[in-house]
């Protein structure tokens, strides 16, 4: 199995030691960083970084600094650290969209349980995202679709009437419950968007289009042949 990739990001060598150390003996790589400006800098330079680990008070750039700089381009799971035990800090980091925070003195034991823990969520909510079926591959993160391996160009909502139909499969759909769960409550539109929707849908999934059946008098139904 690939090592997860961490960031530990502290100005005290000793206690990046101690981070690192009992990460490499739970079979993570690590990178460390000293100050916040090294940290966004080897951040961005680094591919494939899983989670980073951040105090808070440092030198250069602190690590709400760090957070903001990062969260502007990521959602990578970021557990902070800090030697205050202040409820503001905490309200703050969580506002900035922090996912743990673990004051000072902590066991690395107990800190290494959260960083699995998270990475657990996270590569499960990763898994949520791809929906696959009959050829077609939906990355909802990415907001790509793949089929037969080749990419196809969808608007946005053709891409989210096709999620839909991927993820109920083989259930009959009404036109109401289509409208309802892909255009929102809110539509008032003529529920005969969602033909000429599934028209462009199908032309552009080429022969896979022929999978979205129509069901007469009522809406549709994505069709998978069993292999």
């Amino acid at each position: 199995m690939e090592r997860r990739k961490i960031l530990v990001v502290d100005d005290e060598s000793r206690m990046r030691k101690l981070v690192r150390d009992f990460l490499v003996k739970n079979n993570y790589d690590v990178l460390e960083a000293e100050d916040g400006e090294q940290a966004v800098e080897l951040f961005f330079r680094e591919k494939g970084i899983a989670l980073i680990v951040l105090d808070v008070m440092m030198p250069k750039m602190d690590g709400w600094q760090v957070c903001r700089e990062v969260r502007a381009y990521s959602q990578v799971p970021i557990i902070m650290l800090t030697a205050r035990g202040d409820e503001r800090d905490e309200l703050q980091g969580f506002q900035l969209g922090v996912d743990e925070y673990i004051s000072k003195p902590f066991s690395p034991k107990i800190l290494v349980a959260r960083i699995e823990a998270i990475l657990r969520r996270t590569l499960s909510d990763a898994q949520e995202q791809r929906l696959s079926c009959g050829g077609i591959t939906i990355d909802k993160t990415a907001h790509q679709v793949m089929i037969d391996g080749q990419p196809v160009e969808l608007s946005y909502k053709e891409f989210e009437l096709l999620s839909y139909f991927v993820e109920n499969r083989g259930i009959a759909l009404s036109r109401e419950k289509i409208l309802n769960n892909v255009w929102n409550y809110d539509y008032f539109g003529d529920a005969r968007t969602i033909d000429t929707h599934v028209k462009k849908l199908r032309s552009k999934m080429g022969e896979k289009g022929d999978m979205i059946k129509t069901i007469w008098g009522m809406g549709y139904k994505l069709e998978v042949a069993e292999p």
